[in-house]
């Protein structure tokens, strides 16, 4: 009997009982679809976190106060960082500027403190506030929906002019003319001369919520640049030069600053995408392992009820097997044709899961964060799931190939 013929008994057979089929398939496509859930939540957060670092520039780093990776390890390390690091200053940017010759961009950016936001009588709270260099537009890749960024002229002014969020303009302009217009921060007005695109939501809080002005402005206006108004350095490394040896040039440029001694530890921070992505791998990858452990128990549930289902198939079947021996099929005829019934049952619940999964990684994508399951994992995902019921069935496809045809014909 060839493969077509198999393939077509077995089908016939799971049609039969359809409703056992069912009941057979359902440990299947729990797991399925919790496996599959689970793997494009890892996927699309890992995905995200590319997204965003590559929104920033995948050649970019900062260089700030504190190393977050070695500096908050613990409340010692903590209170040590505190002492020994200090803030930094445009001194050390303008010294960088002068000497290095691995880096393209640098610029600086500070704060992110809130403030209300008024408009005659409408006002939104806690607004995230900013200072930023103009050139930090082109390190960052800003998308302008409507208007432009700052320029040179207007930060060296410390001209009153902000950059806002799609949330700002679309709820204090309902109307629609808020380029152009004016908000007021703290008593003081600034002219809108700028609009970014919408941004959406990361895990439920909104990322259009800001307004950016001129770092220059922002230093006259609240406060000065000290503690958590503090500037950040934004470097970018030069094309065709390696981030790390962009890195060490900004490095050595900060500790000659400095008047730091061979051997004596950074007083200052510097932070790369291959530092953060590093981060959630050492966080995410244990956890990962474990979290998917979990849905493949499902998986093996499943396998374990197929593997009864076919067995109670095999004894309902027995005098099916009998007469078939006695009209010529081979054991592996009948070994065959129970293998195919199993992996063809498992296989249909893993393509049921996954379109499950699918649709679930859909409705969570448009109410939290993007989810993501890469064509290779399907093909694996379903691959797997026919494996693991034809693994399920092969004892009783053994069972049923080794029976006596003469005892299998008496059998009721």
């Amino acid at each position: 009997m060839n493969i077509a013929e198999t393939l077509k008994l077995a089908f016939a057979s799971i049609m039969a009982h359809k409703l056992r089929s069912f009941l057979t398939l359902l440990g299947m496509i729990i797991g399925m679809t919790a496996f599959m859930v689970v793997l494009s939540l890892l996927q699309g957060f890992n995905g995200y976190v590319d997204e965003k670092i590559a929104g920033i520039g995948s050649n970019s780093f900062t260089v700030q106060r504190f190393n977050p990776f070695e500096d908050f390890k613990d409340t010692d390390t903590i209170a040590a960082a505190q002492r020994r690091n200090k803030e930094l200053s445009f001194d050390e940017l303008d010294f960088i500027k002068e000497r290095a010759f691995l880096i393209d961009k640098i610029g600086a950016r500070a704060g992110n403190t809130t403030r209300s936001i008024r408009v005659g009588s409408e006002s939104l709270e806690d607004v995230s506030i900013t200072g930023v260099e103009p050139i930090i537009g082109e390190i960052e890749n800003v998308d302008v929906a409507y208007g432009r960024y700052f320029t040179e002229a207007e930060n060296n002014n410390s001209m009153r002019v902000a950059y806002i969020g799609a949330d700002i303009a679309s709820k204090l302009f309902p109307a629609g003319n808020a380029l152009g217009g004016e908000i007021s921060m703290s008593g003081i007005p600034y002219r809108i001369i700028g609009i970014a695109a919408v941004k959406g939501t990361v895990f439920g809080i909104p990322q259009d919520n800001f307004v950016q002005i001129p770092i220059k402005t922002f230093a006259a206006n609240f406060g000065g640049l000290r503690w958590n108004r503090a500037p950040v350095f934004v470097v970018t490394a030069r094309d065709g030069v390696k981030m790390a040896d962009a890195v060490e040039e900004v490095r050595m440029l900060m500790r000659i600053k400095r008047k730091l001694p061979p051997g004596e530890k950074d007083n200052f921070g510097i932070v790369t995408p291959d530092a953060i992505s590093g981060l959630r791998e050492s966080l995410f990858g244990t956890i990962s392992v474990v979290i998917l452990f979990v849905p493949a128990i499902a998986l093996v549930v499943g396998a374990i009820v197929i593997m009864n289902i076919m067995l109670v198939a095999v004894t309902e079947r027995t005098k099916e097997i009998g007469i078939r021996k006695s009209i010529g099929a081979k054991q592996t005829d009948i070994l065959r044709q129970f293998l195919f019934e199993s992996g063809m049952l498992a296989a249909i619940g893993g393509i049921i899961g996954l379109i499950l999964a699918l649709i679930i990684g859909q409705i969570i994508t448009a109410m939290v964060f993007p989810t993501r399951i890469p064509w290779w994992a399907a093909v694996i995902a379903i691959g797997v799931s026919a494996g693991v019921g034809i693994l399920a069935g092969l004892f009783p496809a053994w069972k049923a190939a080794r029976l006596d045809p003469i005892e299998a014909l008496r059998a009721d």
